[in-house]
């Protein structure tokens, strides 16, 4: 009996900062950013698992951009709302020797996720056909019909045609304001979020005291 209670008392210990470290990902709710896709067969979208500015797309190729607020980069990411689809975009262009199609869909996004005091430009998603040299990249091949683009310093795409006209990548709380800015590496943000938030480190700070004293009193009892 005497081992069963700090045995027991360092389980309920546990238990509780399991249940801390599972919560902690809901204290932020995700990044207002342009996240980038490659399109793929039957107009499908996977993230890109390059920034637009070291991607080489083929000739062929679709690629899309899509603007909102979005938990994860990898897996809950807003994807663009039209179709992946080459001959809708690039059908009417004609190919060029020395020139490569790329099909861009570009997704301002929907008016919740705007910054304050912006206004998305477009309800649908914009379609255009960059046709570029071979080896260009598709930022290039965004450049050449979607300008004015902006960049922050880490190299990440905070605007396209000009919007948002402000921010890039700013963490967003659970009730949709805007935290310090981020500047993740890549096409998107990482979801890192930097280290344990303060809330986190005292509610694990009184879990360890309250299992300190559990076993404490537990070996009390059991002489």
């Amino acid at each position: 009996m005497r081992r069963r209670l700090p045995a027991a008392a360092l389980a309920l210990a546990l238990g509780a900062v399991l249940a801390l470290l599972a919560a902690a990902p809901a204290l932020a709710a995700g990044y207002r950013y342009w996240s980038f896709w490659d399109g793929s067969a039957g107009g499908q979208w996977s993230y890109a698992t390059q920034g637009p500015s070291l991607a080489r797309p083929a000739d062929g190729s679709v690629q899309g951009f899509r603007f909102a607020v979005s938990k994860d980069a990898a897996v809950e990411a807003a994807k663009p709302r039209a179709a992946a689809d080459f001959d809708a975009v690039c059908g009417a262009t004609a190919a060029v020797e020395g020139r490569k199609r790329v099909a861009l869909v570009i997704d301002f996004g929907v008016q919740a996720d705007a910054p304050s005091g912006e206004v998305v430009p477009q309800d649908a998603p914009r379609t255009a056909c960059a046709q570029v040299a071979p080896e260009a990249t598709t930022a290039e091949a965004l450049a050449a019909v979607a300008k004015p683009l902006r960049y922050n310093s880490a190299a990440l795409l905070c605007a396209i045609s000009g919007y948002p006209q402000h921010g890039c990548g700013e963490q967003m709380a659970e009730t949709g304001a805007a935290q310090a800015s981020a500047e993740p590496s890549g096409s998107a943000p990482d979801g890192g979020g930097g280290g344990p938030s303060g809330g986190l480190l005292v509610g694990l700070a009184a879990v360890a005291v309250l299992a300190a004293a559990a076993v404490w009193q537990s070996r009390r009892r059991g002489r």
